[in-house]
């Protein structure tokens, strides 16, 4: 066997790699830990006019995180929260490379009309600033900001109903498709208007039918229906339109799956509406009457008819106009003559609660205004208030 001739002794090479291996390496880079962003906002109040939509409402900036990478790759995350101000379902909006975000008047009044804030009052908003490497790393929160915000009205995404008022109809009502509505079922199938672009109702719906809602009671002409059925939990909620005259398309509400007293909200700011069962202990009466102390035929029960009897005006609200005596108290009942059930108030100590407040089934007596006097008394099944006003 031949071997291989070299030019470098054995002995050589292995010096050589051991002389190597006693070699130090250069000090790897030490980078430091970045700083939590300083956030700083151009105004404390936000509260803008239609007219300034398309204007720079609020500007935010915040200072250098210093985090080891070149700045331009820096990720910034700007959370947006209300009311609790905990940041667990807050808007974010990601920013990269710079440390400034503008907010338009318009986009931040969507956002303030997208928590359900009301037009023209100011609520409390928090801000904060999350830093970090582009790949998310060394995540660093900056101090929390509190912003006044008023959101200024806009138009409805739907049309108001012309009239002022909205009906119910179709094969899931005790109606059915009838229009006009009979007359024994219009009053129960109309629906009350809870602001200015709410409307809500309590009715009696029939499972596996239709319905819909019209703006005149036995006018066909216009409606208001869904834009199509291909929605999740269509029957509980979703998108609704408005029909004028004239124009086709719009299909009918799906009813729900169980028979039985049923909540509608149809919400035209936002063009959503809302279906959701009514549990309420008593259920919705289909009439009320009033009695007590307060009253001017005291605790006798039956009452004098027909001055205490309430009078319907829609679906879920009742109301009639007695002489109130101070310092008694009186109740409302589903049933002349029965004891059996009742509606109080829900805190009769409350301050105010002699001209208004919460009432539920089973409640305290309610108590008369502070002052002797002819009142109309309202009560309201879809909002669950009483009022009292002269």
């Amino acid at each position: 066997m031949k071997f291989l001739k070299t030019s470098f002794p054995l002995w050589l090479l292995v010096l050589a790699a051991g002389f190597n291996a006693c070699q130090k390496a250069d000090k790897l880079p030490f980078y430091g830990e970045g700083t939590a962003p300083v956030l700083s906002a151009s105004a404390a109040t936000v509260a803008p006019v239609p007219a300034d939509s398309l204007k720079v409402a609020l500007v935010l900036n915040w200072t250098d995180p210093g985090h080891a990478q070149d700045s331009s790759l820096y990720k910034f995350v700007v959370e947006i929260d209300s009311v609790n101000g905990n940041f667990n379902n807050a808007v974010k909006k990601v920013v990269t490379g710079t440390r400034s975000y503008s907010f338009l008047a318009r986009d931040f009044n969507a956002l303030l009309l997208s928590w359900g804030f009301q037009f023209n009052v100011a609520y409390n908003v928090f801000i904060r600033v999350t830093s970090s490497y582009g790949n998310n790393n060394e995540r660093l929160s900056s101090n929390v900001l509190t912003i006044r915000g008023t959101p200024y009205k806009i138009p409805p995404k739907v049309t108001l109903p012309p009239s002022g008022r909205l009906f119910i109809v179709g094969g899931a009502t005790e109606g059915g498709w009838n229009n006009p509505i009979p007359s024994a079922f219009a009053i129960a199938q109309e629906f009350s208007r809870v602001d200015e672009t709410t409307f809500g109702g309590i009715f009696n719906l029939s499972s596996g039918q239709n319905y819909l809602v019209l703006p005149v009671n036995g006018s066909w002409d216009s409606k208001y229906a869904l834009p199509t059925t291909n929605q999740p939990n269509v029957e509980q909620e979703g998108n609704f339109a408005y029909y004028a005259p004239g124009v086709p398309g719009g299909d009918d509400f799906r009813s729900v799956a169980t028979s039985g007293q049923y909540k509608i909200t149809l919400d035209f700011q936002q063009g959503r509406y809302k279906v959701e069962p009514f549990l309420q202990q008593h259920g919705l009466p289909a009439q009320l009457f009033i009695v007590g102390g307060a009253t001017p035929g005291g605790w006798n029960n039956p009452v004098p008819l027909p001055q205490q009897q309430l009078t319907r005006r829609n679906s879920v609200l009742w109301d009639v106009t007695l002489n109130f005596t101070s310092g008694q108290a009186y109740l409302i009942l589903p049933t002349n003559g029965d004891w059996g059930r009742k509606f109080g108030a829900q805190d009769a100590g409350a301050p105010g609660a002699g001209l208004g407040g919460n009432f539920v089934p089973e409640g305290a007596d309610f108590p008369a205004p502070a002052t002797s006097g002819s009142y109309k008394f309202s009560i309201d099944f879809f909002t669950g208030k009483y009022k009292l006003t002269q």
